[in-house]
Parts: C-alpha cells; structure tokens; sequence
C-alpha cells in the first residue's frame, strides 16, 4: 500500500511538472510570434506606463494606444475610461491588451489605517485582511495590477514616507510583504480576484540620509543584504511579479541606472522573472545625478542597467528605435523587456480576457455603495492598530455616561483620518474620532466639542500641505479664543480627549521634517487643558513616531492611533470605552529626542557598551540624553496584564535539527485580552559583530482573565544564517541567546549551542 501511494504521489508530481512545463511552452510559442509580429516601435509602446493628464488628453492616449505605442495605464479608476481604452487597445496592429494600476497602498474604496498602523497590529490574518479587501476592492473597478506593497525599512522618524511601510525591522516587514503579495496576487494571476503586486522602492529608499526625501544611501553590501534588502526579497520569493525601482542613489549610482542592483542581484541572484518598473520621472532625472548626459542617454543607461517598464514615460517612444537603428542599443536589449511585460499580461489572462472586471456600466455611486461587510473589517484592524501608550491609574477605559470634551485639530477632520495615499477614498464616508465618540455613547449630549487650536502656526505649513488643494483649514479665529473656548468646555467635562499630531500631508512623500514635536499652537493647547486639572487623554494622530516625551508626562492615558482610515473614529470609541481592549504593539522605536536618530533596538553592540562597568563616562552614550528611545520597538499596553515565562526543548542544535520554544502565557488582569508574544535572537560569537537582538518570530495569544494559555516557535538553523566575514550566508556554531516578551527590552533570556555537526 506505501508502495502503491509512493507511485501515484509520483505521478502526480510528474503530472503537475509536465503541465507546467507544457504551459510554459504553450507561453513561450504565444509570445515568440507575437514578438515575431511586431515593430520596434510596439515593442517599445509595450514598455510605457502612461497617465492621462496635462499635455496627455484622453483622446491623445486613446490614438496613442490604438497605434500599440502605450502598454499599461495608471491612475484612471472609473468607467467608462477604462473599458474604452482596453476597446481600442483591442483595436491596436497586434491587439494586445493594457493592464490598469493605481496606488493601492493602505485600502481602495475602503480605506484602512496606513500601513505602520497595520503593522502595530502584529497580527498576520489582520494584515492578509487589509490586502485581501484592496485587491478585492481594485479588481472589481477593473484595476488588475498595484504598486505596492512598500517594504522599505526606515529608522529615521524624520523621512515623509515612514507611514507607507511597515517600520524598522526586516522581519516583520518581511511578513508584511510576502502577506500582502499573496493574498493579493492569489495563486494564480489568472484568477478575476488577482491584483499584482509591485514590491517598492527597490532598494534602500527608507535609508536617505538624513531622512530628507529623494537624498542619497551609502551603505556596505552586509548591512543591505542583512537587514534592509530582506523584505523585498521575501516579497519577490512569495511571488510578487513585478518591482518598482528607487528613486535614490544606491553606494553613488541611481538605483535606476544600477545594473548591479536591478540585474546582478535582483536577475541573476534572485532569479526574478517578472517586470521591473521605473518610478515617476525616473528616467529623466538620470540627467540631474549626473550618469546621463541627456534624454537619450538616460533611455540608454536605464535599459542597459534592467529597467523594463519607463512609469509615466517621456523619453522611451522618442529614442529608444533611434538608439536600436544606430546600434547603439539590439533588438534583442527590447525584446527581453517587452517579453518580459508580454509574459506578465499572458499570465494575467488578459490575451484571453482582455476586459476582465470592466464594466463601462460602472458609476461613481455604485463603486462608493456602502460596503457594509467592508467597513466592519475596516473598523476591526483599524482598532487593532491602536497602542496603548499610558494608562496612568487606569483611567481608561471610559465610561460611556461620563461628560467628555473631545478637543483638537484633528478631532473632526475626515481627510486626515484617511492619511496620504488614500486616492480612491472618500472623505465624506470617513468616521471622525468626535463622530465615532458620539456614536457610542447613548446620549450624544454628554460629548462637547472645541477645535482648540490650529494645527500650527506656521503659514508655510499651509501653503504647503494645500499646493495642490485645500485639504488643511485654518481657522481664522484668535489663538488665545479658541484656546479659551476648549478650556471651557473642558472644565465642564469629567475628562478631555485631545487630539493632536499631524495633518496626512505631514506624513506623504516630500515631507520630510527635521522637527518631529508637535507644533507650537497644539503644545499651548495641552498645556492650558493639562492646567484644568481634568484627566487628559491625549490621542496622536500621525504617521510616524514623533517625539512626545513632553506630552507624555501631561497625560494620563496616551493612544497612538496613527491614521485609520475609514472607520477610524469607531474604532477610536471601540478602544476608548473597552468595546475593544487595545493590543497593537510599535513597529518603530519612538526617539526620546531628534538627535538619537537613528535610533532602533536591533543596534550593534560596540567595544564599550553604555553601562560597562569601571569605564566612567567612556561608553557610548550621550551626556545630555538617554541612549534608550522613548518607546521601544514591540512596545505596547493593555487594559490587562500578563506574564510570560518560556522553554526550550533542548540546549543544543544539531545542523539538521531544530529547537522548540515553548512561551506559557497567563492574563493575570480581570479582562479579556490579547498578547503578542514576540521572539528574539542574539547570535553571542561571531566572524562578524551582531545585534544586541533580532527578531525572528512572533505569535499572537487570546486569553480571559486569569487563563493561561501557551505559543511556540520552531528554531531551526536557516534561522541563524547571515553574511559573515567573507560575505557568505550560514550559520557559524556557537552559543545564542533566545530573548522570550512582550517588546524589544525584554531581559528574559534561555542559551542554546548550535553544534558544528
């Protein structure tokens, strides 16, 4: 009988091979005659991303397309657009199909918290949820590729972009990313509900120096392939089919420029097959790094280097047939770009279905229909995306009879509780956080409001939040009037929720700041309702860490709700009054001050550690500021408490064996609640120097009051490898430390020898 399931085990397997193989033949022979059909001129129409707009009229886009001169269209989300290009695409000499892609970075139509607010939830169904609903979302108004997800690590708080990744770690935005490109690309390109993913910036754009937007990285090949290149290679492993390139310098050359990067690492070492894409004017501004001497050299440099696709094209229809004419450029350099993108449309079914989910019928009130089912899952990982930061003699949560002042800038505004990156949302069906206070208690009555103060004082901030459009009000009204309106409220409520922090387009790209406190008008305003006396609940509504250190010895009780989306002000109430115990955890160290940045827990450790004992003041530490950020990275409190102790199934590690870590939990509190149980690794002696601490796990636990429960992780070797002296990835045998809690800090620790056999 074992004999038998061998056999047939095998058969399957060589049948599933056999298919596979046959469909990529089938593939290969599609393509091949149509690239066989084709003019250098349609080919090169294949490798350009355009968006209608200025100059590009749409009806110069639909002549441009019906000639086979564009391949793919971005930014246009409604109907009947859509389905009248795909009509004369379909028109085209060789009739191949255009894809669609928007920026679906955080939710579609349903907007979820940004994703540094995802990534606080620790929880894999919470974020597999988000990209489930967007792809679910984008492909039913016809969209059929996204560029996302973005897994750039960032550890400088001051970089605009923080918002759109998922922090500081690798392995978490590791997580994140292969999370997102499978439940959003499915299992198969092919499937109606397949929306494929553009892992972005490759590489190293969370790396800016000195976190100003679009500025140079410089850093040695181990700390890239250790730490920051890891989470787009476990994207691109999981299978996500096409990569946006970096807008930035890479070790002195443009990432678009960079064929070490796009070429010898991502083609030859990562096998990567799918398409890779430019950034927005990429190309172009070859020229202002200085490795292009014009337009026609920066086409030159960037298809040489392994660019596929040119985003928002200039320059690619105008020379790339000149530069293959004077030989400067082979057909052969085109065609593998245009297969390229060629394959991708075959597997997406467009040759089959070019009008897949396009409906020319689709209006603007049928896509924005209430999505009831939506908005509920919406509210559920918005809420799960809450921190508890301070919980001074549990003043929280709330009692829904209490009279409560709910006061601030952001208190009432639905733009912002979007955040940047939310295109196809709409403020209008956004939940404020007064909104959503109100909704919860039964008398509405008890919930007074003030604006209190403006988001700043600055008039430069306002010119440049609303350059494009209004999305940022300043109230015209004297600062000290509108100060002294909320204090009055204040004083006749029985406590005051604050809302401060940062408007979305605080947090966007270019914006980067070199301030990260609040501004001026919001610390008049904490400080005047911190003088009534009143407990103060101050709720930061940003994205990114900011440096509170002030604020957070005014309050007594300190939520980080980020920007939530759609359903952000219910699932502000849910946490506030106890529907919801919080349990989110930080995905990125809060700096105590700007001058510790960069500051993350996963540090190297240095020949004089700070608190070394019989060394006096030569350690490394600062004389005017604390080494440690103000919140640590995995930091975050509940309305209960628990205890964590943990073992493990054994001090050593043969190379071929593994180890278990068995975490036993308990909520010694008196509510339900849920820990997130996170693992670290310290590899102790090494060729190379290590972390203090990595992560390398984490597992999310629900338990009642005074239940216990238990969580484990499976250690096996591949689990200890990195780059060591001679840039080779293994594991050296020797002792390690595994560092079992609730946050970064945790000193609970076990040791374990990998043996060398």
């Amino acid at each position: 009988m074992k004999k038998l399931i061998v056999v047939l085990v095998f058969f399957l397997f060589s049948g599933s091979l056999f298919a596979q193989d046959s469909n990529n033949e089938e593939k290969k022979a599609f393509i091949d005659n149509l690239l066989s059909k084709m003019t250098i001129k349609e080919k090169v129409g294949q490798l350009r991303l355009i968006s209608v707009g200025g100059d590009l009229t749409l009806p110069k886009v639909l002549d441009q397309i019906e000639a086979g001169e564009i391949g793919g269209i971005f930014n246009t989300v409604v109907e009947p657009d859509l389905t009248n290009m795909q009509d004369r695409a379909l028109k085209s000499p060789n009739k191949i199909p255009l894809f669609f892609g928007f920026d679906i970075i955080h939710g579609h139509r349903t907007v979820f918290p940004v994703n540094l607010g995802v990534a606080s939830s620790w929880d894999r169904n919470v974020i597999g949820k988000v990209a489930e609903v967007s792809a679910d979302e984008a492909t039913s108004d016809g969209l059929n590729i996204t560029w996302a997800p973005m897994v750039d690590i960032t550890r400088d708080p001051r970089w605009g972009r923080v918002s759109e990744g998922f922090g500081e770690d690798p392995y978490l935005t590791s997580e994140a990313g292969r999370i997102f490109v499978e439940k959003m690309q499915k299992q198969s390109l092919d499937d109606k509900k397949s929306l494929v993913t553009t892992v972005k910036h490759f590489a190293l754009y969370g790396a800016v120096e000195a976190g100003r937007e679009y500025n140079s990285t410089d850093m040695s090949e181990r700390k890239m392939f250790q730490e920051y290149l890891v989470p787009y290679k476990a994207a691109i492993d999981a299978g996500s089919r096409a990569v946006m390139v970096s807008l930035v310098s890479v070790n002195g050359i443009p990432a678009t420029a960079n064929h070490w990067l796009l070429t010898e690492v991502l083609r030859d070492q990562w096998h990567f097959n799918g398409v890779v894409v430019s950034d927005h004017g990429a190309i172009r501004e070859l020229i202002n790094h200085g490795v292009a001497s014009d337009a026609k050299d920066a086409v030159r440099v960037a298809i040489k280097a392994g660019i596929d696709i040119s985003m928002n094209d200039e320059y690619f229809l105008q020379f790339l047939p000149e530069l293959v004419n004077e030989g400067v450029l082979t057909e052969e350099d085109i065609n593998k770009a245009c297969r390229h993108v060629l394959e991708l449309k075959y597997d997406m079914g467009l040759f089959n279905d070019p009008h897949r989910n396009l409906d020319p019928k689709l209006d603007i009130d049928t896509m924005f229909a209430d999505n009831r089912l939506h908005r509920e899952e919406a509210r559920d990982v918005a809420r799960r995306s809450i921190v508890l930061l301070k919980n001074k003699n549990s003043i929280l949560p709330l009692a829904k009879n209490k009279k409560i002042a709910v006061i601030g800038p952001l208190a009432d505004s639905k733009r912002d509780i979007l955040g940047s990156w939310s295109g196809a949302g709409r403020a209008n069906l956004a939940v404020t956080p007064l909104e959503g206070i109100k909704n919860a208690v039964k008398d509405p009555k008890t919930i007074s409001y003030a604006f209190g103060a403006n988001l700043s004082d600055d008039s430069n901030l306002y010119k440049f939040l609303n350059l494009y459009e209004e999305t940022t009000k300043f109230d015209p009204r004297p600062a000290d009037k509108m100060i002294a309106e909320a204090v009055a409220k204040a004083k006749k409520a029985d406590v005051v929720v604050l809302f401060v922090g940062e408007a979305e387009g605080m947090a966007h790209e270019s914006s980067s700041r070199t301030d990260l406190s609040l501004q001026a008008s919001q610390k008049r305003l904490i400080k005047a309702l911190k003088a009534t006396g009143k407990p103060l609940v101050i709720a930061l509504m940003n994205g990114r860490p900011l440096t509170v250190k002030e604020e957070y010895e005014q309050a007594d009780a300190m939520l980080e709700t980020w920007f939530l989306g759609t359903e952000g002000g219910n699932a502000i109430a849910d946490v506030l009054f106890g529907d919801y115990n919080p349990s989110a955890k930080l995905p990125m160290s809060f700096p105590d001050n700007v001058g510790q940045i960069p500051v993350y827990y996963s540090h190297l450790n240095t020949g004089r550690p700070h608190g070394t004992e019989n060394m006096g003041k030569y350690t490394t530490s600062y004389f005017d500021s604390p080494n440690e950020p103000l919140f640590p990275f995995g930091f975050g409190l509940s309305y209960t408490h628990f205890t964590i102790d943990f073992a493990l199934s054994s001090t050593e590690m043969p190379q071929n064996g593994e180890i278990v870590v068995t975490a036993n939990v308990e909520n010694i509190g008196e509510k339900e609640g849920s820990q997130t149980v996170q693992f670290y690794l310290q590899d102790i002696t090494a060729s190379v120097s290590r972390p203090v601490k990595q992560l390398i796990g984490f597992e999310n636990i629900t338990l009642k009051p005074h239940e216990k429960g238990e969580v484990k992780l499976v250690i096996k070797p591949d689990m200890l490898k990195f780059w060591n002296d001679k840039m080779q990835y293994v594991a050296e045998p020797g002792k390690f430390n595994i560092y079992v809690g609730s946050d970064s800090t945790t000193q609970d620790k076990q040791t374990f020898t990998l043996l060398d056999k």
